[in-house]
């Protein structure tokens, strides 16, 4: 199994990277929070999963341990691959995922595109006792309370785009974020901003 991969950052794309390693780029399917803490040309670190299939190689690349921990122990519930697996991660945060899964919290999962309300209890059942305890407290995750602008602006000039691109793509989801209930979450930000961006161009 590859554990990790370190190297600069040779490529972005909305849902992956090129981490040149050795002279090889190899690429790596990222979340949209993990995609927004890299910048092309620098060195980064990313923990990664390995999933075989008769067809190909897909290499899943994650912030941290816990992310790359989290995504596998997700796929141990029945109907959950690995691309439902990183779209739970890209919505919620690992610690999220376990307090939701540990008070029974059928919205959460609900809020992952291609969960529905039936999905979500089955996995609350088939999870319970895998993800285990949060370990942060209930604020930590990737919801901010504030600067999300600043962050969304970053990850997305670091994905390539200029800064008159990202103004307006900032903009664009700026009703989306006011209308949210509680903190914004940055990657579900980024997401709608990447699907502007596409569509304006």
């Amino acid at each position: 199994m590859i554990a990790f991969v370190s190297g600069p950052v040779a490529a972005l794309a909305p849902d992956s990277a090129v981490v040149e390693v050795g002279g090889i780029g190899i690429a790596v399917q990222c979340t949209p929070n993990t995609l927004s803490g890299l910048r092309m040309g620098q060195q980064t670190k990313l923990a990664t999963s390995l999933v075989v299939r008769e067809d190909s190689l897909t290499l899943y690349g994650f912030a941290d341990d816990d992310e790359r921990q989290t995504f596998e122990l997700l796929q141990t519930a029945s109907g959950v691959g690995p691309r439902l697996a990183q779209a739970m991660l890209a919505v919620h945060s690992p610690d999220t995922l376990r307090r939701a899964v540990s008070t029974g919290d059928e919205k959460t999962l609900i809020a992952v595109p291609g969960i529905g309300k039936k999905g979500a209890q089955k996995l609350l059942l088939e999870l319970k006792d895998r993800l285990g305890e949060p370990v942060g407290a209930p604020a930590i995750g990737t919801a901010v309370t504030s600067g999300w602008r600043d962050q969304l602006h970053a990850a997305l000039i670091g994905l390539g785009y200029a800064t008159r691109e990202a103004d307006e793509a900032v903009s664009a989801v700026a009703p989306q974020a006011e209308a949210a209930e509680g903190a914004p979450q940055v990657g579900q930000l980024l997401r709608a901003a990447l699907q502007t961006l596409n569509r304006a161009r």
